[in-house]
């Protein structure tokens, strides 16, 4: 495992780089408001056991990747006003930066193409990516997302209920984050309460931007829906989608796949998977990224 630190631009990226040098390069991107270390080790372990390079990277304002706590955060209520009259939003910046930001990071790293997995926020800038600099991506990973397409389903009432809330202590938010990922796991793939603790009290101890997900937040809302361009996109993709995603519910998995070129695009619902990246399905998701690259 190498922890590097990656001028990219403006941004300095704070980037975990394992397993064998010379082995494929497998590029995460993590979702909204979440650091590089939410991608659960034990998942990380089985690619690099297949013989992938793994990068996962902390997104600018996240983790310990540049802050961005200068920019002018527009009120929470307002922007969704505005969303919901299909106003223009204002974002302090936008997901194809958050696009621009992976290309960099690959080229400053000498990496000319790479498979990419994107996960929920991170499937959307993934999208980007792939549109913006298709030469840098072999193969496309869109786990738990969407095209952002207006008419799909809002997440679940629990999930908006504990969105819109905002803990007012350190103690508070540790509970509220608790509270917020047991809300997001599947029915079929709980995770124990005490795992779910010691990841929150983890990441808070690492790295503590709570308005960084607000910033996220609005990017994704300013971004629209992409529909009108995912099947110009070049690579082999596969979509995976849980069947009881509260956040994004089935619905936006099944569209984003009918919106990819058809015969190159493998769609895969898993029964019982929520918003999340259980132990239970390390082995199913890890051989998945090998079946995309041996198939299409």
């Amino acid at each position: 495992m190498r922890e590097l630190r990656v001028r990219v631009g403006d941004q300095t990226l704070a980037v975990v780089d394992e397993g064998p040098q010379d082995g494929e390069p497998l590029l995460l991107i993590m979702g909204l408001g979440l650091q590089l270390t939410a991608w659960p080790q034990g998942l990380i372990d089985r690619w690099t056991a297949r013989g992938f390079r793994v990068l996962r990277y902390d997104h600018r304002d996240i983790g310990l990747s540049s802050a961005q706590d200068h920019l002018q955060t527009p009120p929470l209520l307002w922007s969704a006003l505005k969303h919901a009259l299909h106003l223009p939003l204002q974002a302090p910046y936008r997901l194809q930066d958050l696009a621009d930001d992976a290309a960099g990071l690959l080229r400053q790293l000498g990496i000319e193409r790479a498979q990419v997995v994107g996960v929920s926020m991170g499937g959307m800038v993934a999208q980007h990516l792939a549109r913006r600099h298709p030469a840098l991506v072999s193969h496309l990973h869109l786990w738990m997302t969407s095209s952002g397409a207006r008419r799909l389903p809002l997440p679940s009432p629990e999930l908006r209920r504990l969105m819109l809330q905002r803990p007012r202590s350190r103690l508070q938010a540790l509970e509220h984050y608790t509270r917020l990922y047991r809300a997001l796991a599947g029915p079929a793939y709980p995770t124990p309460e005490a795992e779910l603790r010691a990841k929150v009290e983890a990441s808070a101890a690492r790295a503590w931007r709570p308005q960084a997900t607000l910033r996220q937040l609005l990017a994704i809302a300013a971004d629209g829906d992409r529909s009108r361009w995912l099947r110009e996109l070049s690579p082999p993709v596969s979509v995976l989608h849980g069947s009881h995603d509260p956040m994004l519910p089935l619905p936006h998995g099944r569209q984003l796949a009918a919106c990819l070129p058809a015969g190159r695009c493998r769609f895969e619902v898993i029964d019982g998977w929520g918003h999340d990246l259980p132990a239970a399905l390390w082995k199913r998701l890890s051989e998945s990224v090998q079946t995309l690259a041996s198939n299409l």
